[in-house]
């Protein structure tokens, strides 16, 4: 049965019109796009809902936790296809669709580099962002490093991730709706940050994209540091984050990866069936 599954069509309206093949990796559709496409994928759609009053489209990425999470809870697995697209942020992955696929992945898409391949377009082309994640320390610390490392980058807002209620939240989507963002990155952790994403997004009008981000305001903040480069093209990442935090993250990972093995040897590469909006 062929790896690839179907395609999905972003109509950017602002002169590109997007068709991206998707290919079934550990049992999610993933989205065969490499970074440089991602980043203008992201701001051409963005930009062409400014002003519209449509829905933001959701972007999201999997790793071995992702797909290990998906495999076992089917609630999570159902917010994961209710977004726009899947980006692969796992070297895993990008290997399985080499070995299994007739139709392999070009490169992991790391939300960390990802940001400043937009964030660059984002200057150029007059994006705007909200950073919304993180403590506040972080996100104050990320908000200094992004306007040092993009000073023509348009920040609408930011705020930290930490909300005590659903009232909170709602007060927290019209801040967001007010500031009137191109892009959205949020920051809240796998799968709370999908869970809020799917659950606003008919009420984030104000927004032309959510991307999730999992840590990356501690990264960019300098709280977290990342893995040499040969640990990243190696899929070895985890390991090193283990090195910094193994009593948070030895036990999830002893769980995980072993798990995240077996879907992408058994669940890579068959036929995907989905209804896609």
């Amino acid at each position: 049965m062929p790896a690839y599954t179907e395609c999905v069509h972003f109509d950017t309206i602002s002169g590109a019109d997007w068709t991206l093949p998707l290919v079934t990796i550990g049992g999610l559709p993933i989205a065969v796009i490499d970074r440089t496409q991602s980043a203008q994928l992201m701001i051409d759609a963005a930009l062409a809902r400014r002003g519209t009053q449509a829905r933001p489209l959701i972007f999201t990425s999997a790793n071995g936790q992702v797909l290990s999470l998906c495999a076992r809870h089917s609630t999570i697995r159902e917010m994961f296809l209710a977004t726009d697209l899947i980006q692969a942020d796992g070297m895993p992955l990008v290997f399985a669709s080499r070995l299994l696929s007739p139709t392999p992945l070009p490169e992991r898409i790391c939300t960390t580099d990802l940001f400043d391949d937009v964030a660059r377009l984002a200057q150029q082309r007059g994006a705007r962002f909200f950073l919304l994640g993180a403590t506040e320390p972080s996100i104050e610390r990320a908000v200094q490093r992004v306007r040092m490392l993009y000073p023509d980058l348009e920040l609408a807002g930011y705020r930290n991730g930490y909300m005590r209620d659903r009232a909170e939240e709602t007060q927290v989507v019209e801040d967001i709706n007010k500031a009137r963002p191109d892009i959205l990155w949020l920051g809240l952790g796998v799968p709370r940050e999908q869970e809020f994403a799917v659950r606003h997004r008919e009420h984030l009008y104000g927004v032309g994209v959510i991307k999730t981000a999992g840590g990356l305001f501690d990264y960019i903040s300098g709280k977290n540091s990342r893995a040499p480069a040969w640990m990243q093209l190696a899929g070895l990442e985890w390991t090193y984050r283990t090195y910094l935090e193994p009593r948070r993250l030895a036990g999830r990972y002893l769980v995980t990866n072993p798990h995240a093995a077996l879907l992408l040897l058994t669940r890579t590469g068959g036929r995907y069936r989905a209804n896609r909006q």
